[in-house]
């Protein structure tokens, strides 16, 4: 005589007893893969504002000792920018960068400081400034990023724990003293 119960197929419990293993799988796991990401996201924030102190640093050097305080001249080709300045010269800063649209779930922003007196146009920038600030804040704070992030003209970058924008004074970061700017170490 035949089996009947292997035709069956499972019971409710066993079915029950699967979904509430997957569901107690994905509650463990949910949180832990949110978390990697904001991880992620804030990694790729201040490697961002890393890689813009370093091309205003080399730019520095190209830029008779001043600073760009546009971001397009960071970028080939150089019209309008250095004159004279070789047109196929490698890029300064990544064109992702420059144009300040939101990126791995953070909002970016730049400001330059005053225009120093005394530039030499012939060799220098018509657009070179004495200091500058980028910024990186959560598009959503908590979901794609926790803390805000700045650099400056200083080679400083901090963060705020809130997720608001890092303080500054202008272009400048308020680096001592207060208490939404933590320097990143």
């Amino acid at each position: 005589m035949p089996d009947d119960r292997r035709d069956r197929g499972f019971t409710l419990i066993e079915l029950l007893i699967v979904v509430a293993i997957i569901g107690i799988i994905a509650a463990i796991a949910i949180p832990s893969l949110l978390r990697a990401r904001i991880s992620a996201n804030e990694s790729a924030a201040i490697g961002d504002i890393r890689t813009v102190i370093s091309a205003q640093a080399a730019y520095h050097s190209t830029n008779g000792g001043w600073y760009e305080g546009n971001l397009t001249c960071l970028v080939a080709p150089y019209s309008g920018c250095i004159p004279n300045y070789p047109t196929n010269s490698p890029t300064f800063l990544d064109s992702q960068l420059v144009v300040l649209l939101p990126k791995s779930g953070y909002s970016r922003s730049f400001a330059s400081g005053t225009t120093p007196a005394g530039i030499n146009t012939a060799t220098q920038s018509p657009t070179s400034t004495t200091s500058y600030v980028y910024w990186a804040t959560p598009t959503t704070p908590g979901q794609s990023g926790v803390r805000g992030f700045a650099g400056d003209s200083s080679g400083a970058l901090c963060f705020s724990s809130d997720g608001n924008t890092a303080a500054t004074t202008g272009t400048v970061l308020l680096l001592f003293g207060d208490p939404t700017c933590n320097i990143l170490q």
